[in-house]
Formats: structure tokens, sequence, C-alpha cells
């Protein structure tokens, strides 16, 4: 084939109107990559490639590409398809018959395109991944989703088949996918080529090789394993203080306290205001001095009553739009927001956090909306300094994290942890721990949540928790929070992190404050009888602490999650890819969290193996059980002979 060239190491396919480029990018791994302005270029946005020689073999009619397990066949017609161990797992769609027109490319004027690449559907394919959104799908088959990030909405372009592989959509810009009956079918709005890497193995296999791509998360430190406590919102330092002293007066371990939002004068002013928070010095010493970190909340919102938009306005360090005003947010008031993806931006803004806050011993930061959340979600409006919202807009939430590792790294710390409300491909090398947004305090939303949170952790983010509770529409007085909160709670236990927060409905007097606190919040504020329950499951958490660590270091190493689907560690077991309500807390543990309203009973699936039921000891096999589920009941088995089961045992 005459426009073919390779070095042994890439493939180059010349055709009209487009270059393609194949690589070997990680074992067992292709990178696809189509050029329509036929120019290569060395962008990889947030991968880290490995390089890798290909066998490459040429015939009349195609050329075949091939690394470890996997294989690319590229016709002449430029019709791709991929192997895995010679059976085929993906094959290109043509937009027209006889076989003709692979891939689109539909310029849209300012150097960029909008992109198209689909492949045939396979009926006994099923998908996961894409981040989290509130939805009750677990297996995305059948399915269609935008990529974009909203509040309680973390599009990560990525998804592990069933068939035996993974998928990285290398693109941050805004599309679609859909992963329905009669195509495969990823779309970019704006883009400078098609490109994505295909991953041949198994789930721990592909897994490891997607870390490696990505990046792998540090080792979460102790302090961060234990239980965290928030609500929306401490209005003062004192008020935050009594929280934490009386946990500590009730020799409950409290790991986190959280200074929700508005703890500042103003948006876009990183401090405390000293009305309320006269002496952060003295709070931060004592919260440690009862072991207890403390995280502030940072929003991306700013206006011109903040001592720093002039200077920040001026240097070019705000999102700036195509059309209208620059003022993109809409809360007491229209807000400009802060441009993350330039560096400029992040130094400064840093300084500004490290001085005022890091410096007088708070311990971490909580990127509240993290995507940035605008309205209305025009993306393409946005103008960033690297490049236009529509084209690069997901890459906001990484370099948002990126800001705050990198600060925390230059000031000496290695036990970096930032809570995020979104996230990017790789954004968990950066200490990203990602929680699921602004959801409602319902059974059906706690229902979602252990769906959104295993497909999530597919995608390369082993750090991910919900507010426990939900974040809206929970009265604390009432008998269907009270059942709900426990049942969250039980959730929130086997969760990478245990966070307890929400904004509850107020009773009582009302706030003279801009944005007052709702009801309390605390683990005795909803009846005696559960205070009980809830202080037990803390302690729970706090035995199994040695065990979570030991999941966090191969998290580290490997990238596997520690939410694990039950396919993660069965994927020979076809039932194991149906189940949404039930996963793995690691190696060990089997978790069915009970979340609809007035259950009792629990049906679970154990596969291959023999499982100990953590609440009587009982032992039991392979197959379909419901177990009784009262309210105090964890519904959670452990390998027989696993160590981790005696911390169930212990009180």
């Amino acid at each position: 084939m005459e426009n073919i060239k390779t070095d042994g190491k890439t493939l180059y396919f010349s055709r009209k109107g487009e270059l393609i480029k194949i690589t070997a990018c990680g074992k067992n791994a292709l990178r696809f990559q189509g050029f329509p302005n036929c120019k290569d270029d060395e962008e990889n946005y947030t991968l880290m490639p490995e390089s890798h020689d290909l066998k490459i073999e040429e015939s009349e009619r195609f050329v075949t590409a091939a690394n470890g397990r996997i294989t690319a066949k590229l016709y002449v017609s430029g019709k791709i398809l991929f192997f895995k161990d010679g059976e085929k797992i993906l094959e290109e769609q043509p937009e027209m018959t006889f076989d003709n027109e692979f891939r689109q490319y539909i310029s849209t004027g300012n150097e960029t395109w909008k992109t198209r690449e689909t492949f045939i559907p396979s009926e006994n394919e099923h998908f996961y991944g894409l981040g989290h959104e509130t939805s009750s799908t677990f297996d995305l088959k059948g399915c269609s989703f935008d990529i974009r990030n909203v509040n309680a909405k973390c599009t990560i372009p990525y998804v592990y088949s069933s068939l035996g592989y993974g998928f990285i959509w290398n693109s941050p810009s805004t599309g679609t996918v859909d992963l329905s009956v009669n195509r495969t079918r990823w779309t970019s709005d704006a883009a400078k080529r098609i490109d994505y890497v295909v991953i041949a193995g198994n789930p721990k296999e592909v897994t490891e090789v997607l870390a490696d791509l990505t990046g792998h998360a540090p080792m979460m430190p102790h302090w961060a394993t234990g239980f965290w406590q928030c609500r929306l919102r401490y209005e003062t330092q004192e008020k935050l203080l009594e929280v934490a002293r009386r946990y500590k007066k009730e020799n409950i371990p409290l790991s986190v306290i959280i200074a929700d939002y508005f703890h500042w004068p103003e948006q876009g002013t990183y401090k405390f205001d000293e009305k309320y928070w006269p002496d952060i010095e003295a709070m931060t010493k004592e919260l440690h001095e009862m072991g207890t970190r403390l995280f502030v909340s940072v929003w991306p919102t700013i206006n011109e009553n903040s001592e720093n938009y002039r200077y920040m306005s001026d240097n070019n360090m705000l999102i700036r739009t195509t059309r209208g005003s620059d003022r993109v947010f809409s809360f007491y008031g229209w807000q400009a927001e802060i441009d993350a993806t330039n560096p400029d931006t992040r130094k400064y803004v840093w300084s500004k956090i490290k001085e005022n806050y890091i410096d007088k011993g708070v311990d971490g930061v909580w990127f509240d909306e993290a995507e940035p959340e605008i309205y209305p979600v025009h993306f393409d409006n946005l103008i960033l300094s690297a490049g236009r919202g529509d084209a690069v807009g997901l890459l906001y939430p990484y370099c948002y994290s990126e800001m705050a590792y990198d600060g925390l790294k230059e000031a000496g710390r290695e036990d970096i942890i930032t809570l995020t409300r979104c996230a990017y491909l790789g954004s968990q090398k950066f200490g990203a721990l990602v929680w699921s947004g602004d959801i409602r305090s319902t059974f059906e939303s706690l229902a979602c949540q252990v769906k959104a949170g295993l497909n999530a952790s597919m995608c390369g983010i082993p750090w991910w928790n919900t507010d426990i509770g939900g974040f809206y529409d929970g009265d604390t007085q009432s008998e269907y929070f009270r059942e709900l909160i426990v049942r969250w709670f039980q959730y929130g236990v086997f969760c990478p992190v245990m966070r307890l927060h929400g904004n509850r409905k107020r009773h009582g007097e009302k706030s003279n404050l801009l944005e007052p606190s709702g009801d309390p919040n605390e683990i005795w504020s909803f009846g005696e009888e559960n205070f009980e329950i809830l202080k037990d499951l803390i302690f729970l958490r706090e035995r199994l602490r040695p065990y979570i660590e030991k999941q966090m270091k191969t998290a580290s190493e490997k990238g596997y999650p520690v939410m694990r689907p039950m396919f993660f560690e069965f994927p020979e077991d076809e039932i194991c890819y149906t189940l949404g309500e039930q996963y793995m807390f690691g190696d060990d543990i089997l978790f069915a969290p009970v979340v609809n309203m007035g259950q009792r009973i629990k049906r679970v699936y154990l596969p291959e193996g023999q499982w100990i039921l953590v609440k009587d000891g009982k032992e039991y096999s392979k197959g379909f059980y419901d177990i009784p589920a009262e309210l105090t009941d964890i519904t959670a088995f452990v390998k027989k002979g696993a160590q981790v089961l005696s911390a169930f045992a212990e009180k």
C-alpha cells in the first residue's frame, strides 16, 4: 500500500481528506488518531502514552498493527476494526452504503471540527463508566449521554465493555455518546481530530493500563480514611468548634470538618470573614489538638466587589465570552469565574489560598462548582486560555485540581486531597476526591448514587463519595429522612470516603446572615435512637480503616477502585454484569446497600466461593439469597478466611 508509512512504532495512512495515525500507547493498547487537516500534532491532552513497538503486516487491501493482545485492521477504504486475541471487539459502521464513508469531520470555521465516530453495536455488549450522573442506570448499553459537566453530572469520556476492552475518547470537547442498540457513536462538538484509545483485557488488566495512561492516585493519607463532618453551613468559627468539641466529648473520632461556602466576605476573596471567623490559627490549632483536620470551600466565582477582581480582570485571568457579558453564573448577582486553564490564574489564586488558608493551618480545599457551573450551559460561549469552551471545557476541573496539587506540593505537603465536584481523565493523580454534587435527599437518589459511584469507579477515579443523606430537601424531623439517613450512612461506611453533608430544611428562627445555615446535620441531630446507630457505624468505619488503607494502597499502585462492580472481581460470571445495587468493597467485602423506604429484605447474589454474612457469621455459597435487613442490619458478606471479618465482630 503506497500510502502507508511506518517507523516500527507509528503507522501513518494517508487518504483523501484525512491522515490516520496508529500507535501502541500502552500495554495491549492502540491509539487511533484521524486528522482532517492531514497534519500530525503532538497534543496528548491528559494522556501520558508509553512508546511500544508495533507489529505491522501489509497486504493489498489492508494493513494490520498489533500490540500484545490487541490488533487493528485498517482497510484501504479507511475502515478500521479491532481484535482482542484474534476475536473482533470493535468495527466501524459506515455512514453510507457500499461500506463507504467512515468518520465524519465538519468544519466549525475556527480551526476545529465537529467529529463523529460510529461503530457497529454488539447485542451482548454491556458498557460501564462515563463518570457519574443522577441516573437509575448501571449498564449503560441502550443509553445516550451528553458529554458535558453540570452540577451532579461529571463526564469522563471512558467506558469499559463486557467484551473485554476499555475505550478512551481522548477529547476534552463537549459532545455526545450513544451506546444504543443500532450504533455506538462518539461525537465531539469542536475537536482538532478524532482521537481514541482501545485497551484489551479483563477489568483489572484494562484498569491498570488506564492508570498508567492517565496517572495513578497518590496514597490516601491515614487521616482521610475516617469520618468527615460537614453541613450547609457553619456560620461562625465558634459554631464549627462547638461541633468538633462535642464529637471529642462523646469520644467519637472525627477526621475532618469542613467550613462550607460564604465564610468569605465576598465571592472571589479567598479568606475568612474576620467578623465571624476572628482567629483562624487558633481554630486550626484547637482542631488539630483534637485530631481533626479542617477543609474550606472555594468557589471559582468572582465579581468587582472582590479585592482580587480588578487585577485578575486586567491580566486576563477570568473566563471571557464570545457574546454578551462575561458574567456566566448568577448567585447574589451575576458573577464572573476564574480561568483555571490559565497557568497564571492558577499561580495567582493559589497564592491567595495559601496566604489566607493553608499558612494559617487549614489542611485542604473543597472545590465546589468545579465544572465550572454556568448559566445558561453554553460551553461554546466560553473563552478559556486553553481554547473555546466547547473545544476544551472538560479540562477545567482537571486544571482546577492541578492548581491545588501543585501548590501543596510546592509547600512541602505529601498528604494531598482536594474535594471536588467534577473531574476529568487523570484528575486522580492530583489527589482529586470527587463527590457527586447537589443531589436530593430521597431513597430514589440513594439508589442512583450506588450505580453512579460504580460507573465513576470504572473511569480511573478511585476516590469518590456522596453527601451522606443527600444535599437538599431533607427534613431531619421526618421519619422518612431519619430512615434515609441510616441507610445512607450504612452506604457511606463502604465508600472510599465517609462524609456527612447536606442543606437540611430549617426549623425555628430565621437567620439574618446573607446565606444562613439549614438545620443541624450532626449525628445527634436525627433523634436519640439514630444517634446510637450512626455512632456505631462510625466505630465500624474506624475498625475497617486498616483494611481500607490496604485497598487504597492497591488503588495507588494498580489503579483498582475501592468500590468495585461485581464483574471487576468476577469477570467470567455473566450475572455480575447486571448487578448495580451491590458491589465489592475492596478484595474481600461484598456489600449490598438497602435503598428503599421500609425495605427489610435485601436480595443478594453471591458469586463463586464461600461467603460469611457479617451480622450472624452464617456461611453461604454461590447463588441468590433474600437476606433479612432490619434498620440496623448491614447486608455485607466477607470472603471465608478473610481477616477483615474480625472488624465486624468487634464492638
